[in-house]
């Protein structure tokens, strides 16, 4: 098992940027296809941003270009970096995991570790 912390939300204005950190403890990350999600009020839950076992990285259309998705290994921790923020991009962002999945699948009941989200807000 894993287990997920999300930390790094925050509130900033348009056009500004945040990191958001997926903490894992348990096991390595890297036996683990591991994403980000983001679910805004009355909307449903939406595949961000995704790094597959081997390393390779997947994004969503609308934030292509302006987020980037790292890990490292050794620390145990994802990483999203956002730039260039959007009022659209505000929402709850999670991190998801899915032991053992070898390429990343853009559906959320895939994954079985979630951690609990951190909350981000972009004003206009």
């Amino acid at each position: 098992q894993v287990q997920l912390v999300e930390s790094g939300g925050g509130l900033v204005q348009a056009g500004g940027s945040l990191r958001l950190s997926c903490a894992a403890s348990g096991r390595t990350i890297s036996l683990y296809a591991t994403t980000w999600f983001r679910q805004a009020p009355g909307k449903e839950r939406e595949f961000v941003a995704g790094i597959s076992r081997g390393g390779s990285t997947y994004f969503t259309d609308s934030v292509k270009g302006r987020f980037s998705i790292s890990r490292d290994i050794p620390n145990n921790t994802v990483w999203l970096q956002m730039n260039g923020l959007k009022p659209e991009d505000t929402a709850v962002y999670y991190c998801a995991a899915k032991y053992g999945l070898s390429a990343i699948v853009f559906t959320s009941p895939t994954y079985d570790y979630w951690g609990q989200g951190t909350q981000v807000t972009v004003s206009s």
